[in-house]
């Protein structure tokens, strides 16, 4: 009898990749983890990722034993966490992918250092174009770069994994913000230790209330 906790993530398809990746380096069989990701243009539209998470959890929640959500607050005030009080689920600690995928010591220090960053991950990187340029419209409106930009000083690359190619994208991506790139390995952060505590059925603990229960 299969007597391991039942878990469904439901995730930003920004984290799909990363997900999987880590489920496979911590041996964890296919079976263990449903995933079900949300498209990752919610990045741009925050408003629609409390909704949508609820409309999955209202169908899937009573399956499982365990959810995770993939998300941090992502700019959703407050809506995200009280969908997931409402049905006993979690979410990744911190405001947002980027600080959960550096820790808060070193995203507080790169704030601190680098005042006015504007953040890239692998995903970011990679689709860069697609989330960001034409996500933006600034393919149709060069324009508006400097609209949107003009406050920022950086482009902070917080990379999963320790690519030459991704970083030249990452410097082609600041080009073209006419902004300075940071480059930062940070590997995945407390989306490991997440994932990671996924057999044992407990909580990592992140010195919050946003660990898993």
């Amino acid at each position: 009898m299969n007597d391991r906790p039942r878990c469904l993530i439901i995730a930003c398809g920004a984290l799909a990749k990363e997900i999987v990746t880590l489920q496979r380096q911590l041996g964890l069989p296919d079976d263990a983890v449903t995933l079900q990701c949300l498209p990752a243009g919610f990045h741009n539209t925050p408003h629609k990722i409390a909704p949508a998470v609820e409309s999955i959890l209202k169908n899937r929640r009573r399956d499982f034993d365990i959810v995770l959500v993939g998300y941090g607050e992502c700019g959703t005030s407050g809506a995200l966490d009280a969908v997931l009080k409402k049905y006993n689920a979690t979410r990744l600690p911190h405001a947002h992918c980027y600080e959960f995928f550096a820790g808060s010591a070193l995203f507080e220090e790169i704030i601190e250092e680098q005042i006015g960053s504007f953040f890239l991950t692998d995903y970011l990187v990679k689709n860069f174009d697609r989330l960001i340029v034409e996500g933006l419209g600034l393919d149709r409106y060069p324009h508006l770069r400097d609209a949107y930009f003009s406050n920022y000083k950086n482009v902070v690359y917080l990379a999963q994994t320790d690519d030459p190619a991704l970083k030249q994208k990452a410097a082609n991506a600041a080009y073209r913000l006419d902004l300075k790139l940071v480059y930062k390995y940070a590997g995945y952060g407390d989306l490991a230790a997440a994932i990671e505590s996924i057999p044992k059925g407990v909580a990592p603990h992140y010195g919050q209330s946003h660990a898993l229960r």
